[in-house]
Formats: C-alpha cells, structure tokens, sequence
C-alpha cells in the first residue's frame, strides 16, 4: 500500500521515455523542489511529512520505541567523552535531556582520570540560543597551543556546515569582548599565534570555488579590519579548498597551507614568518596526519619508491624549511589484511588505530634517530577501537573499545604502562538474547567482502533482515553498540533485533577497510563493484538460509543514500524497503547543488560525456522507473543540509509517486548534514523508521506490537 495513491497514466508515461529524454524533460517537473526554501516546496514537504506521520505514528510500536530511544540517548550513565585533552585539563560537551544542544565544560586532568571528574561549565548552548534568539548548534573549539586559554568557537545556525566563529577565554569564562569574530559562513579559521588568524571565508564574489568553500587563505590580525588581512594562499574556483593551520611540535610551532584540487588531493605548503611559502614533497594524494619530532608525517595513497599504498612514512620539516628536499622514512607498514584508519600525536608519542579485517588495533610509535619503535597496545580484541583524544603535553591516548554487544569503554594509555579503565557505559540491553558473526561473501568479481551479522541467538531459519551499509571516501564502517546502529537512526538496529529479525553491517568496497585499494576499486567508473559487493551480502543471507527473501530492508546515508537508491534501482525483486538518509541522488546535477562539486573525484564529473556515460549507468535518479514489486522507500533529511542539497530526496519522492511506488519522507528543519539537532529528532526518526520497517518488511495489517512494545525500561 502507498502512503498516497497517484495516477498510473503518468507512471506509464515517464516509464515509456527513453533515459536521454528522462534525464532533461522528466527532471523539469520538479526542478522547483530544489528551491531549498521556497513556499511551494516546503508547503510539499509539509504535506508529505504529514502523510508519513500520519500512518506511522499510529503504529503501536511507535510511542514505546520513541521513548525508550529519547531514554538511550538521554541517559546521564554515557560517557562524558574527553573532546580534547590539553594540558592538565579535559573539555567535554555533554548533552542530556535537560542540555539537549550541550554545556561545554572543563574539569581537572586529574580528576577526569579519577572517575569523578569537578565539571566546570564554559557555554550553555541552550541558554545562549535562548539568550541570542538562535537554534545554536555546537560545531566545536580550536584553542591556541600551548596555553589553550583562548579558544575559537565554531556554533551553527540550526546545524549547517555554515558557521559562526567567535573569540572565547577559559579563564573568564566568557567571549572576549573585540575578539575575533565572523559571520556564519563555511569558513575555514586556525590560529597562527595569538593575535594572528589564518582565516578563509565567503568574501562576496570569487572568493569561494565551485564547491562553495573558501578559495583564499589569509592572515589576520588582532585589532585590524578584515579587508586589510595579507593573502598568503589561493586556489583555483575548480578547486575544493584552501586552508591554513599551525602545529605546535615541541618548541615549534609548524604553519602550514593547504591547496586541495580533488577530494583527495593535496598540495601542502610551509608558511615562512615572513609569509612566503615552500611547497612540501609529499605526493598529491597523500593525506597529511600530523608533526612529530621534526617529522611531517602522511598516510601514503599510492606507492612511493619502496613505500607501499597504505603505508605511513616521515619527511624532515627542518630539511624541507632549509630549501633541501628529504628523502620519506618508513614509519608503519600494515600488512594486506590491516589499514591505518586514525593517526594522533601526543606529546612524544604516535598513536595510530588499525583495522585487521575490521577489527581495531591500537600501536605506540616512538621516534629515535633511525626509525621508530612499536609497542602494540593490550585492548580487548575482536573490537571497534577509536582514538577519542591524546593529550598535548603527556605521552596519554584515550581510547573507546566496544562491540555491537559491548558498551563502549573508555581506556587511558600512556607511560608505557597497561590501560586503565576510566569510565564504561552501562549496558542498555540483555546482550545475552544475541550473537554476532563475522561472514564474508564473494562478489561478482571473487572478491571476499566481510559483514557482520546479528540475530537473536536462539533464532532458526531466515529472518527479516536490515542491512546497512556506505561504500564511499575511504570511509571504514565499523560495527559500535547496538544503540547507535545503523548510523544516524539511533537504537533503531536494537529495536529490529528486539522484535527478532536480524541486522548486518556490510564492509563493501568504496570504503577504507582494507586501505587505498579497498577504496579505489569502487571509484568513478569502478562503483558498479561497491553495488556487486552489497547485492552479494543479501543474496549470501539467502543461500545461507539466515535472510528472509522479499524481507530483506537496506540503509544508507549521504554516500550510502546514494548507494541504495542504485541498489534498489538493480534489484527491485531483492529488496523489500529502503531507508535513504540525506542522499544524493541526481548525479547528472549533484556537482551544481551545494558542496557536490567536491565529490567529483569520487563520481566523475557529469559534464564530462566519458564520466556521465559511466554514471548515468547507476544515477538513482535517472534509473528510478517503473518496475513490479519496486521497494518503498523511506527518505529523511534536514531542510538545513547545506551540504547535500534536499532536492536530490525531494525530487526522488515526488518522481517515485509519479510512478505510483510507495514512498514516505521527513524533512526536518533543523540538524544540517546530520539531520538531528537534538535527541528528541534522533528518537523520533528511530521510532518512525521501525514502523516503516515493520510496516513494509513484516506485512501491513500484522500485529507488530512485538518486542519492543513489550520491552523493559533500560537499566
């Protein structure tokens, strides 16, 4: 059954076009949805909200999963997680349900490691949106090495990447008055000492690329007016953006310019004091990570002489700043199985999180004359591992271990002694009813691609089956707690799992899983493999008997909106649902709306006849046509995304009921690229999405009112 019911004639007809045709004519009819805030389009949104609330929340389902998600996300037992450890002192933001957008506060080193951290709060961010007559949404703090007293702070109007900067002093407490500001723009400000800022912002005219980020990089300083700051750097408009930042490594502090042409390309540069700059050798596709000892070091995307893709390796900066050009040292060499996936420096030491097939691992690197000693870290294995925080002026990393059965648990390393526990979430379920799998299928191509799989333990036969999964920019999905699972839907994998159907996590190429190669092989014309690598994973479900056929739901966002619109344009007869988070769709505009052009090294460029002839093949948008039995769809985003432009899922539902396919949508107003700007929005979405699954995976008419409608309180 349709949320609404539409005209067949129409779907006939946009069926009856050739795709050339569709790809010009059938868009006209809806290029007024990409009017971002235009009356007509959001008085649609309005309409298709209401529609989609209006059979979902009557759901019985829906009221108990809304409530036990707001209690998940609200609950005050989280770990108050160490954002940045500078000094003697830890810098938290922490939300509950009285502070949903979060009080910044700082506490004791000391006491944060003693388990009973003294809080201090800076910013209310509720208080101040209230105070200011704003929706503030906190976007972070750059404090300025080695005192970290003043601080830039970055707040966002209702979420968007666009950003308010402004001037803060921990030791008041409070914003500094005449300090540096700037209006919310998508700005890209560093300190370069302390009345010196490398700043890039929207200037009027020409001075943002084609992306719509800052093309110039300029150094202002305290007390002058904006207009008179020195250009240092600049780029082309084809360019993605240009940036300055400064590293503080010892004594030294490092300033550095970046120009990146491509997504993935850089070209780094050192600022002189006296301005000028001096290009640095590493390649245009390696990623800078950070300074340490003297040494620039950068995760390696291609091979290097003897330095293999994925390997990390080490240049002299005095060399490079005396007009010498180094030779890269060795640094960590993974082997085929491993990725280096995070890289951190605390004050003498590397820390670098690995994957060793999706598994976390955490190295100690410590540098000496000729090379670097390792010391491999004692974490529970078979684990998510992240780098949460290293401290500036300690050898101390902090890091979370969990699983998709385990709460995550905070560890400090340092000192060459064993981790200690610092704080561990509670658990939020019986862990005990589940069981969790690592499988591996074998793409269209032979290749191996790892998933995880969790179903209740005592389960027989094939269930109803979520998967998740992303496949793009290098990213690693790894499996975290059940109640964050899938990513941005919140409890909502638990929730599937509490009713007893299964979830599964899938590691398909397009990602940074296995290092550069696991990334390159579903690049532009190579995408087909990531979409090989999903369909693999369901029809492997399948033929292990695990996975019900015509109940198998899939879920992506952004990147992976973009990848199940694909999937369920291929397979129709193989998916039952779809949720689409924030996702790009139109391929043949995604590089004219907002920061699409930035993505062109991971698509192709559709004005290049060679790329669309690769992309057209796959566009969700162009493909979507009418077919028996095609999965409905659910589409949620933000009005305030100004990253992917909302057009892309209004136009794919207002074209999926031309076609008379069964489609809902909600459009928040508020939450950016993110979606949610509060955990009322995120437990909201969670509930909306389990009625939706089990509306369309478990039968309409069915008595859903299962697991979760039953389910006790958490603990």
């Amino acid at each position: 059954m349709t949320v609404a019911r539409f005209a067949f004639t129409t779907a006939l007809a946009l069926a009856a076009m050739p795709l050339a045709a569709q790809q010009t004519d059938a868009e006209g009819p809806y290029l007024w949805l990409e009017e971002i805030k235009g009356e007509r389009a959001l008085e649609q949104v309005e309409q298709w909200n209401a529609e989609t609330e209006a059979v979902l929340t009557k759901a019985p389902e829906y009221p108990i999963a809304q409530a036990w998600a707001k209690q998940i996300l609200d609950d005050d037992r989280q770990i108050a997680m160490p954002d940045a450890v500078y000094g003697d002192r830890v810098l938290n933001l922490w939300r509950d349900a009285d502070n949903p957008r979060g009080l910044w506060r700082t506490a004791s080193l000391d006491s944060y490691l003693s388990g009973e951290p003294e809080w201090r709060t800076l910013i209310d961010v509720d208080a101040l949106g209230e105070q200011e007559g704003e929706s503030w949404v906190w976007h972070g703090a750059n404090c300025l090495a080695p005192e970290y007293i003043r601080c830039l702070i970055s707040l966002s109007p209702g979420g968007t990447d666009a950003d308010t900067v402004r001037e803060f002093d921990i030791t008041t407490g409070a914003f500094v008055r005449d300090g540096f500001t700037l209006p919310a723009a998508k700005s890209n400000v560093a300190w370069y000492n302390e009345n010196t800022l490398f700043v890039g912002t929207d200037e009027g005219d020409g001075s943002l690329t084609e992306s719509g980020y800052p093309r110039f990089v300029k150094l202002w300083q305290r007390g002058t007016p904006f207009a008179q700051a020195k250009l240092v750097a600049q780029g082309e408009a084809s360019d993605v953006s240009v940036n300055g930042f400064s590293v503080l490594d010892g004594d030294t502090r490092w300033h550095l310019v970046n120009r990146s042409p491509s997504f993935f390309t850089n070209e780094l540069s050192l600022v002189r004091d006296d301005g000028s700059t001096v290009a640095l050798p590493l390649p245009d596709d390696a990623t800078f990570e950070d300074v340490l000892d003297g040494k620039l070091i950068a995760l390696l995307n291609s091979p290097l002489g003897e330095a293999p893709a994925g390997s990390l390796v080490a240049w002299s900066l005095a060399d490079i700043a005396a007009g010498r050009t180094p030779s890269p040292s060795m640094v960590l060499n993974p082997s085929e199985s491993q990725a280096i996936e995070e890289v951190a420096s605390s004050d003498s030491k590397l820390w670098v999180k690995l994957l060793d097939d999706v598994s976390g691992k955490l190295i100690e690197l410590t540098p000496f004359a000729d090379g670097w000693t390792e010391r491999a870290i004692d974490l529970p294995g078979n684990s998510t591992l992240s780098l949460a925080a290293t401290a500036t002026n300690s050898d101390m990393a902090f890091v979370t271990v969990e699983g998709m059965l385990t709460p995550p648990t905070l560890y400090a390393v340092g000192q060459n002694g064993a981790p200690r526990v610092v704080a561990s979430e509670p658990a939020q379920f019986d862990a005990s009813k589940f069981e969790v799998e690592q499988r591996f299928a074998t793409s269209k191509d032979g290749t191996k691609v790892p998933y995880y799989l969790v179903r209740p333990n005592d389960a027989e036969g094939p269930l109803a089956t979520l998967i998740h999964a992303y496949g793009g920019f290098r990213a690693a999905q790894t499996p975290k707690y059940l109640t964050a699972e899938p990513y941005r839907s919140g409890p909502l994998g638990l929730f599937w799992l509490e009713e007893g159907n299964s979830y599964v996590l899938a590691n398909i190429r397009g990602g940074g899983e296995y290092g550069p190669r696991w990334h390159e092989e579903a690049l532009r014309e190579k995408r087909q493999n990531a979409f090989d690598d999903f369909h693999a994973v369901a029809e492997d479900l399948i033929a292990a008997d695990l996975a019900k056929p015509q109940a198998i739901g899939i879920s992506g966002r952004s990147n992976g909106g973009a990848l199940v619109g694909a999937l369920a344009n291929q397979r129709p007869d193989l998916y039952a649902a779809v949720i689409s988070g924030s996702p790009l769709d139109d391929m043949w505009r995604f590089n004219k709306l907002l920061a699409g052009a930035s993505w062109m090294g991971e698509y192709g460029n559709p004005d290049v006849p060679e790329d669309w002839a690769f992309m057209r093949e796959w566009s969700p948008y162009q493909n979507l046509k009418a077919a028996e039995g095609y999965p409905a769809t659910f589409y949620y985003l933000s009005t305030l995304d100004d990253r992917v432009h909302p057009g892309h899922a209004r136009k794919m539902a207002a074209k999926h009921e031309a076609l008379g396919q069964t489609v809902y949508y909600h459009e928040y107003r508020e939450g950016g690229h993110s979606v949610g700007a509060d955990h009322a929005e995120d437990a909201k979405r969670a509930a909306l999405l389990l009625a939706f699954l089990n509306r369309e995976l478990l039968g309409e008419g069915q008595d859903t009112e299962t697991a979760v409608a039953s389910a006790p309180a958490a603990p």
